[in-house]
């Protein structure tokens, strides 16, 4: 059976449903039972009561010899007698019925006592006084029965109250045991798949596209992995989609560098072939090797050109090898250099034997789009000076490493700005104006190169892109 959340939570609903109505039968029950049992108790007082009050008119009639006490005495009994008759089949339950049968044993000797004791005035005063002591014992054994039945009753409705308050406190402990239990079970199942996946995709927002697994059987956690992991199939291919689309962007602008660097060798090839054809019949041959060697030199400059942007717009597998700093930023900047406004104004610090290892489409694309980015941020009589230097980490030379710093004069970046400034497709200029895929590129192939960049800036005092790139191959 497929495992599901909705079935999980509806079977924890179902049980702590179903152990409340079983424990709601059960107090029920033993409400049911308790209510009986002061019902009975109720009845038990009364005949405790019917039983104060023979007694208390046997007292007055010793007392005063009224004739309307004993009549009380007598009715009192008729009404014990026939509560006796009424509730036997209860009272059998608070007693064995021979206390019971006692009981009324003892009643009826009383009621013989008493219809004896107006006919013994005749008879001596000690007599008398003989037959009032029975008739004493008689009405206080009545009493101390009928007591102990009621004080037997009280505890039965104790007990019974008791065993239902600890039933109570049972069902609201195994109620709030069992609801942690299923809120604990709950949690595992739900709520830390779910914070783990709130966690993956905040790693998406941060623009790391890595699908993930969740930990969970559940079909509906499945269900929300796989269209996460279908979402981030699709966002990583539109990426690379972007890129490229950034990517030919960047080779639109080199190839306006290409097309003005060609065009020296270009017309100097044609200027050569001019004057050979014009001195075909009449120039000497030293003249014509001579501009068949410029001709030569010309088209192996003009290869070299073509083949560089080929490298660049080419898609190939990422491949790292020692690369000479310098002669790749001039080439970068050549490249690039028509688009660069007249006013900006472009210097080198680079060191001619600086060397990086590096792959050189990819971290020429860097330069390129730092170099393009400084150029939009600087407005009358701007710098962009790129500088290069080697710096030791350590006594180890592995752990050496080249800073590459690109950096402007302009505005610089607001301060709110700069904790998403390689983020993918945050851009501050306008709409329509770039896709915020520029410095997100930069990021992600110097990470490539296991090397880091930062970015410091501020208003007025422009902006500095600092990289830093291993100097030596790194053991993978």
């Amino acid at each position: 059976m497929q495992h599901s959340l909705r079935r999980k939570i509806s079977l924890s609903y179902l049980i702590v449903a179903g152990l409340i109505l079983g424990m709601s039968i059960f107090a029920f029950e033993e409400l049911r039972v308790a209510k009986a049992k002061v019902q009975l108790e109720e009845k038990v007082s009364g005949l405790f009561e019917t039983t104060l009050e023979i007694r208390r008119f046997e007292r007055n009639y010793f007392l005063h010899r009224q004739a309307v006490d004993l009549e009380e005495n007598a009715r009192n009994i008729a009404q014990l007698r026939a509560q006796l008759a009424d509730d036997q089949n209860e009272l059998s339950i608070l007693d064995t019925p021979a206390n019971v049968t006692k009981l009324k044993a003892r009643l009826n000797e009383y009621q013989a006592l008493m219809e004896r004791y107006p006919g013994e005035h005749q008879q001596t005063h000690t007599q008398t006084l003989a037959l009032e002591e029975r008739i004493r014992n008689a009405g206080k054994d009545l009493v101390t029965l009928a007591e102990n039945m009621l004080m037997t009753e009280r505890r039965m409705v104790h007990a019974s109250l008791d065993s239902l308050q600890q039933l109570l406190v049972f069902s609201v402990l195994a109620i709030a045991v069992l609801v942690v239990a299923i809120g604990q079970a709950l949690s595992r199942k739900v709520v830390k798949p779910l914070k783990q996946l709130e966690a993956n995709i905040e790693n998406v927002s941060s623009g790391k596209l890595k699908q993930f697994s969740m930990p969970s059987r559940d079909r509906e956690i499945i269900s929300i992995t796989q269209a996460v992991n279908h979402m981030l199939q699709e966002l990583e291919m539109r990426q690379k989609y972007l890129v490229r689309s950034e990517k030919l962007a960047s080779l639109g602008t080199m190839l306006a560098g290409v097309a003005h660097e060609l065009n020296n060798p270009l017309s100097n090839i044609w200027s050569s072939c001019q004057i050979m054809m014009e001195e075909l019949d009449e120039g000497d041959i030293d003249s014509q090797r001579e501009l068949l060697g410029q001709i030569d030199e010309q088209s192996v400059r003009a290869r070299n050109i073509v083949r560089s942007l080929l490298d660049f717009a080419r898609d190939r597998h990422f491949s790292k090898e020692r690369l000479a700093l310098l002669p790749l930023v001039q080439e970068t900047v050549k490249f690039i250099k028509s688009e660069i406004p007249k006013h900006v104004a472009i210097s080198l610090d680079v060191p001619p034997d600086l060397s990086i290892f590096a792959d050189r489409q990819r971290i020429q694309q860097v330069f390129l789009n730092l170099i393009k980015n400084a150029a939009e941020a600087v407005t009358q009589e701007g710098r962009i000076t790129i500088s290069a230097t080697r710096r030791s980490l350590s006594t180890d030379r592995q752990k050496e490493i080249v800073e590459i710093t690109v950096q402007d004069n302009g505005a610089g970046i607001a301060a709110e700005d700069l904790p998403r400034i390689f983020d993918p497709f945050y851009s501050t200029k306008p709409v329509g104006k770039g896709m915020g895929l520029g410095l997100f590129i930069v990021y992600e192939i110097i990470e490539e190169h296991d090397g880091s960049i930062q970015v410091e800036s501020g208003p007025d005092r422009g902006t500095a892109f600092v990289i830093h790139l291993p100097a030596q191959a790194v053991q993978q």
